[in-house]
């Protein structure tokens, strides 16, 4: 004869399926609470802010685009904006992605591209 628990733990019952994930989880039926336990606080880890420029590297980066201006794969991608057509914007993802070799990059520089040409556009907007 079975046991009437069928291996649960105690002060838990049939397990719920939980909204969030697909799986089962258990869902604690106790009606004491166990001993209180202080919440500590978080500490800020080098991994949390990895990936962010630091204001150093984002002045850097400006100056030496001013200086040296952009690479010629950048220039292209700027004349293939210039010509447009319907699938410019493919044909610029593809150039970048083959150039720079990831599609989270080539996507980035595409925009960063548009952007500067938007700026460019402006500018002859100004001086007319």
């Amino acid at each position: 004869k079975p046991s009437p628990r069928r291996g649960r733990r105690d002060g838990e019952r049939e397990s719920r399926r939980s909204p969030k994930e697909g799986r089962m989880a258990p869902v604690s039926m106790r009606t004491k609470a166990s001993h209180a336990v202080e919440k500590r606080a978080k500490v800020v880890r080098p991994k949390h802010r990895k990936g962010s420029k630091s204001q150093r590297t984002k002045v850097v980066r400006e100056v030496i685009y001013e200086v040296a201006g952009l690479a010629p794969y950048e220039k292209r991608l700027l004349d293939m904006i210039k010509t447009g057509g319907a699938s410019a914007e493919k044909r610029m993802y593809k150039f970048a992605k083959m150039r720079l070799g990831s599609h989270k990059r080539a996507v980035k520089k595409r925009e960063d591209m548009k952007d500067i040409y938007a700026q460019i556009r402006a500018r002859q907007a100004m001086e007319k």
